[in-house]
C-alpha cells in the first residue's frame, strides 16, 4: 500500500472515535495485541492511538454560551456605522428565517477600495474567557470576500481613551456565494493586554468588493470544549502562542496507555496544554515493568491557557525493558480537555537517515544574489556554501508569489492541480501528501520556522509538523534571528534524530528595513529616510508601493503612479534595490552561522542542507528602472521574479563543487528529498527527482519547466490564470479564460505570448509575431499541459477555506497581503 494510504489512516484518528479497550484500573489487561513499539527512530505517539488502550468520557453536545437565531425580527441586532463618517451602515433586511446584511457602495472604504460593514448587539453576564469561537450559519449568492469578528471591550476603554470601547479582532472566515447554507468559523482571541475585558457587544465585520449581501440564520458563541465533545481522544494541530503543535486531545479523567520497548538513553519530550487559566489539569506519567511493578515518572499541576508547557522526562532507567507506558490526565471537572503536544520518545541517533534543513529565502531573486553573479557581495557564505555542494544556474520558482509557489514546491503538484487561489486560507488539499507528512510518517521529527502564515497554517501545511512557529515577531524588524533561536531552543526541547526543519524567511520581503551591521552598506541614513517618505507618498497615492504587481489590478501603470506624486522613478528604484540588497546579506550572513554551529555540534555532515527560495523579487532596481517598463502582463518566468537560488549540500554523499545549467524547478524539491532520504514517496507527483544528478547517477532527463498560477472566479467557478513553459531559450505564457471585464490597457495583445529568454531576460518584449513556428509548438504543448493539469486536479478535494485567526490576519496585513 501506498505512503498516501497511511497518511489517511493517521488523519483519520482525528475526527472520529476511537475504538478503545477501556480500562477500568491502572493495570493493563490486554497485554496480548501487537508487538511493542519501538524508538529506533524518534516514536511519534500521537501517531499511534490505533495502538493505545485508551480510558476517558465522551462528553456529548456543550451548550452554547449565547445563540441568536433570525427566524423573527431581531430588534437587538443593529448596524453600525464606521469611524470614517465617509462610509455609511450596511443595510438590514428580514427575509424569513434570515437576516440579510447588504453592501452598497455607500459602504465602500476608499482607502482600500473595499466595501465593509459592521453589525453588532449587546451582550450581558459574559465573560470572553468562556468564549472558544463563533459559528456563523449563513448563505450569500454573492462575491463577498469575508466575515469577521470583533469583540467591543468596554474595559480597555478607560485605558486607551476610546469611549467606544476598544474592538479587538477575532477570526475571519471566507464567505462562499454559492447559495448554500454554510458554517462559517470565528475563532476568538484571548486577551492579552492585561486590561480586564467587561466586553458588551459583539461585532460582524462584512468585506466585499462589489455590492453584496449575506443572509445570517443563527449567531452562536460556543465554549472551547465544544469542538472537542464528540470523541474522547484525538490528534490535531492545536496552537499556544504562535506555536502549533501535533497534540492529542483527551477528556478528564483519562488515560493512555502504549506497550513500548524503551531504547538506550530514552527521553519523553512532551507539551502539556490546557484550555483554561481556572481550570487546571493534573498530568502524570508513569511506566508498568514486566513484573508489575508501576514506576512513577512525571507529575504536575498545569494551568497556562496561553502557552505550552515544555517537559521531558528520563526514561533511562528504563532502558531495554519493555513497559507499558501510561500517560493519565485528572482534573476538578469531568470533560475538561487536556493536550499532550508533540508526545515524542526518542533514542540515540541511528545513521541510515539524514538530517533535512530545507532554507527557503522568501522573495529571494538569483539575479541578486552574488554567488549568481550579482557584482554586490550580497551572498558571500552561499558562495562557500555551494562550494561545499551543488548549485543549479537556472532554477525557477512554479508561481509567483508564497502562498501558491510554497504549497506546490511542498506536494510536487501544481497549483491549479491543488485547486487554486480563491481565499487566502484555501488549504493543501487531504489528499496531496506533503513533504512533512511523509517524513513524519518515516519516523522523523519535523518543525517548520516561517514568518509567514501562507507557508504554515493559511494552508493547512502544519499537517505532519510536530511543532509549527510562524511569524518572526513584529514585521519592522527581520525575522531570520528569531526564528533561528526559536529553532534552537526546539532541538534542545527535540533533541532526537534525524530531524526536518523547513525554514521560510522574510528578511529580504518587502517591507524592506535591515538592522545594523548591514543597514547602511548600500544606503545612508538619508536615502533610507527618503525612501520611507517615498513609501508612505506612493502609497497614498494609491500605488501601493510594497507590491508593483497589484497596479495592474488598480488600472495603474508604474508610470501613472510616480507622475502622480512627482517621485523620481529611477532614484526610488536605486533606493529600494540597496535596502533589498542588505537584507540579503544579513540573511547570508544568518546562514553562514547556523551552517557553522551545525558543524560544530557535529551535525553537519549527516546533514541534507538545501537553501532555495518560493520566488523572485516583484519590484528590484533592474526592474524598475528598465525603460521602457516590463508590462502588466509580462509572465511569471521573467529573471528577476522566477529564477531563485537552488543550492543543495550533503558532505556524506554529495560531491563538492557541482554546477548544474540545465532549467530545474522548486517542484522537483519534493521527489528529490523522498529519494535522497529513502522514503517512501506520494503516488503522485509532477515534479521530477534531481538525486541522479546530485549523485552522478543516471536516470534524469532534461525538461520544460512548467509554471502555472490561477484564481477561482468567484461568479462563474472558472479558472483564470495563466500556465508557462521555459523551453531552453524560450518561454511560453498561456493565458487561460481572460476576464473580459478588465481595462483595456492591461489586457494582453495575444493569449500566448513568446519570449527569447537569453536576449530579453525581462521579458519586455514578446517575439509571439516572429515564430508563428514556436507558437503553434508551444501552444499544443501548453494546452496539453492544462488539460493534464485539470484532469489531475479532479484526484483532489476542493478544501473550505480554513479560518483566519486575529494574529494570523496581523501578519498578513503587516507584509501587505491584505488592506
Amino acid at each position: 500500500m501506498g505512503v498516501g494510504w497511511l497518511i489517511a489512516q493517521v488523519r483519520a484518528l482525528t475526527p472520529a472515535p476511537l475504538a478503545a479497550c477501556l480500562l477500568a484500573s491502572s493495570a493493563f489487561s490486554c497485554r496480548s495485541g501487537p508487538p511493542p513499539l519501538t524508538a529506533d527512530r524518534p516514536l511519534h505517539l500521537e501517531e499511534h492511538l490505533d495502538v493505545a488502550h485508551v480510558a476517558a468520557t465522551t462528553p456529548g453536545r456543550v451548550p452554547a454560551v449565547f445563540e441568536w437565531r433570525f427566524e423573527g425580527p431581531q430588534s437587538g441586532w443593529t448596524s453600525v456605522a464606521q469611524a470614517d463618517p465617509r462610509i455609511g451602515a450596511p443595510q438590514l433586511e428580514q427575509i424569513g428565517n434570515a437576516l440579510r446584511v447588504s453592501l452598497t457602495e455607500a459602504n465602500r472604504d476608499r482607502s482600500s477600495g473595499r466595501l465593509r460593514g459592521e453589525i453588532r448587539t449587546e451582550l450581558s453576564d459574559s465573560k470572553l474567557e468562556d468564549w472558544g469561537y463563533v459559528l456563523v450559519r449563513a448563505r450569500s449568492s454573492e462575491a463577498a470576500r469575508g466575515l469577521e469578528l470583533g469583540v467591543v471591550v468596554r474595559g480597555a476603554a478607560d485605558q486607551r481613551g476610546d469611549p467606544r470601547g476598544v474592538v479587538r479582532s477575532g477570526g475571519v472566515a471566507a464567505v462562499i456565494g454559492d447559495g448554500t447554507i454554510r458554517s462559517h468559523i470565528l475563532r476568538v482571541e484571548p486577551s492579552r493586554s492585561g486590561v480586564e475585558d467587561e466586553q458588551t457587544q459583539i461585532g460582524l465585520v462584512l468585506a466585499a468588493d462589489e455590492p453584496a449581501s449575506i443572509e445570517l440564520l443563527s449567531v452562536s458563541i460556543l465554549q472551547m470544549e465544544a469542538d472537542y465533545a464528540d470523541t474522547a481522544v484525538g490528534v490535531r494541530s492545536e496552537v499556544r502562542s504562535g506555536v502549533h503543535r501535533r497534540a492529542v486531545h483527551i477528556h478528564t479523567p483519562g488515560r493512555l496507555e502504549y506497550r513500548i520497548r524503551v531504547p538506550d538513553a530514552g527521553r519523553l519530550d512532551i507539551g502539556l496544554g490546557v484550555q483554561r487559566d481556572n481550570a487546571p489539569v493534573i498530568f502524570r506519567i508513569a511506566a508498568e515493568r514486566a513484573d508489575g511493578e508501576s514506576v512513577s515518572l512525571f507529575e504536575e499541576v498545569y494551568s497556562d491557557a496561553e502557552n505550552w508547557g515544555q517537559r521531558t522526562v528520563d526514561l533511562s532507567s528504563l532502558a531495554g525493558e519493555t513497559v507499558i507506558f501510561a500517560l493519565e490526565v485528572e482534573a476538578e471537572s469531568t470533560g475538561t480537555v487536556a493536550l499532550w503536544g508533540s508526545p515524542t520518545l526518542s533514542g540515540p541517533r541511528t545513521p541510515d537517515k539524514p538530517n533535512v534543513v530545507l532554507y527557503v529565502i522568501d522573495a529571494a531573486a538569483a539575479d541578486y544574489m552574488s554567488v549568481y553573479g550579482y557584482d554586490r557581495a550580497t551572498t558571500p557564505n552561499l558562495e562557500r556554501l555551494a562550494a561545499e555542494g551543488a548549485i543549479f544556474e537556472r532554477a525557477y520558482s512554479n508561481s509567483s508569489w508564497t502562498k501558491p509557489s510554497t504549497a506546490s514546491f511542498m506536494t510536487s503538484l501544481h497549483h491549479s492541480v491543488l485547486g487554486g487561489y480563491e481565499y487566502n486560507s484555501d488549504p493543501v488539499p487531504d489528499e496531496a501528501a506533503t513533504i512533512a507528512e511523509l517524513l513524519h510518517v518515516a519516523g522523523y521529527q519535523t518543525g517548520a520556522f516561517v514568518f509567514n502564515p501562507f507557508a504554515g497554517s493559511l494552508s493547512d501545511l502544519q499537517r505532519g509538523v510536530d511543532f509549527l512557529n510562524e511569524g518572526g515577531g513584529a514585521y519592522d524588524r527581520p525575522s531570520v534571528a528569531r526564528l533561528h533561536e526559536r529553532y534552537w531552543r526546539w532541538r534542545e526541547a527535540y533533541p532526537g534524530e534525524p530531524y526536518w526543519v523547513h525554514f521560510q524567511i522574510g528578511d529580504v520581503h518587502p517591507p524592506h528595513n535591515p538592522v545594523p551591521p548591514f543597514a547602511g552598506r548600500f544606503v545612508d541614513a538619508e536615502r533610507r529616510r527618503d525612501f520611507y517618505e517615498w513609501q508612505r507618498r506612493l502609497e497614498d497615492a494609491g500605488g501601493r508601493g510594497r507590491f508593483e504587481r497589484f497596479f495592474a489590478s488598480r488600472s495603474l501603470t508604474y508610470a501613472d503612479v510616480f507622475e502622480r506624486t512627482g517621485i523620481d522613478r529611477l532614484d526610488y528604484y536605486a533606493v529600494r534595490g540597496g535596502l533589498y540588497d542588505e537584507g540579503m546579506a544579513s540573511v547570508d550572513e544568518q546562514i553562514g552561522q547556523l551552517v557553522q554551529r551545525l558543524k560544530e555540534i557535529g551535525e553537519w555532515r549527516h546533514t541534507l542542507f538545501i537553501v532555495a527560495a518560493d520566488h523572485g523579487t516583484h519590484s528590484q532596481q533592474r526592474l524598475g528602472q528598465l525603460d521602457p517598463l516590463p508590462p502588466p502582463w509580462g509572465p511569471m518566468f521573467r529573471s528577476s521574479v522566477a529564477r531563485i537560488p537552488l543550492i543543495v549540500v550533503w558532505p556524506e554523499r554529495i560531491a563538492p563543487g557541482q554546477r548544474f545549467a540545465d532549467p530545474v524547478s522548486m517542484i522537483d524539491l519534493l521527489p528529490t528529498t523522498i529519494d535522497l532520504t529513502g522514503v517512501t514517496g506520494p503516488d503522485i507527483r509532477q515534479g521530477q527527482s534531481l538525486a541522479p544528478l546530485l549523485l552522478g547517477q543516471e536516470g534524469w532527463e532534461a525538461r520544460p519547466v512548467i509554471l502555472d498560477e490561477f484564481n477561482i472566479d468567484r461568479a462563474t467557478r472558472e479558472f483564470r490564470g495563466v500556465i508557462e513553459l521555459i523551453d531552453g531559450r524560450w518561454g511560453a505564457s498561456l493565458e487561460i479564460n481572460p476576464d473580459p471585464s478588465a481595462p483595456a490597457e492591461i489586457q494582453r495583445p495575444a493569449p500566448l505570448l513568446l519570449y527569447d529568454l537569453v536576449n530579453d531576460p525581462y521579458c519586455l518584449q514578446s517575439v509571439h509575431e516572429e515564430h508563428p513556428d514556436l507558437i503553434e509548438k508551444y501552444g499544443r504543448l501548453l494546452e496539453a499541459k492544462w488539460t493534464e493539469h485539470q484532469a489531475l486536479g479532479q484526484r483532489f478535494s476542493r478544501a473550505r477555506a480554513l479560518p483566519i485567526g486575529a494574529e494570523q490576519l496581523r501578519i498578513l496585513r503587516a507584509l501587505g497581503y491584505i488592506e
